[in-house]
């Protein structure tokens, strides 16, 4: 009796699992440590505004679960409203894909701590933030050393620094132009033209768009890509 009793309750277990696995093709679990209570929003960008896909609200458990449908895989954006302040540290960029994401992060550091696991995209990406974080440190202290020559009159340091920008700005889109062109398998490709060298020489977007495998050519942002490519030349620019 005591076997079929247990046979009977892993059954149980079995179906209530079965019966909780979700019908979406993208799960977001996610923490925020510290959190009591807020609200958080999972939103993308449609004509250039951020809408809502999802709304959570959190009320003393810090754990929640997003899930819904993902045409293809997007940089989504979850955004807290801590309902008691007006942080500006409150929206983690991610780029989703179909399948189970974790996202962790701290309410007192929270873009800074956000650790976002599950998305080979996400992961290329923050390879990409890493390396572009660089060009920026080096930008912001040519900037810092510009004000001071200004100061100073020295109008000949100012020109040499502005050479120097100039310089970093072409390395930065450069180097984006090789991350896009290696990483032609995964959708952050043309996501990072699009985002960040859309105005450089069509030649190289030629380039971007010829190493794009047939599936992200498909996808949201390689559609977006190829339909940009073809205004520019339409206009010869």
């Amino acid at each position: 009796m005591q076997k079929i009793l247990l046979t009977l309750f892993a059954l149980v277990v079995l179906v209530s699992c079965a019966e909780k696995k979700s019908d979406k093709n993208f799960v977001l679990n996610g923490h925020i440590k510290g959190l009591k209570s807020g609200t958080i929003y999972i939103q993308r960008i449609k004509d250039t505004v951020l809408v809502p896909i999802d709304t959570i609200k959190i009320d003393g458990d810090a754990h929640f679960v997003s899930e819904f449908n993902l045409d293809s895989p997007e940089m989504l954006y979850l955004f807290l409203d801590r309902g008691v302040t007006n942080s500006l540290d409150n929206n983690i960029p991610f780029f989703a894909e179909k399948g189970v994401m974790t996202l962790e992060t701290s309410l007192d550091f929270f873009t800074a701590d956000a650790k976002i696991t599950g998305s080979k995209n996400q992961a290329l990406y923050d390879e990409y933030r890493k390396v572009m974080s660089r060009y920026v440190d080096q930008d912001l202290s040519l900037i810092e050393k510009k004000f001071k020559a200004y100061k100073a009159s020295q109008l000949d340091e100012v020109a040499k620094l502005d050479e120097e920008q100039k310089g970093i700005i072409k390395r930065k889109y450069l180097y984006t132009t090789n991350f896009a062109v290696n990483n032609g398998d995964y959708e952050v490709a043309p996501y990072v033209a699009l985002a960040e060298i859309y105005d450089i020489n069509l030649k190289f977007l030629d380039t971007i768009q010829k190493s794009m495998s047939p599936k992200v050519s498909k996808s949201l942002y390689g559609k977006k890509l190829n339909d940009y490519i073809a205004e520019r030349k339409k206009i010869g620019k």
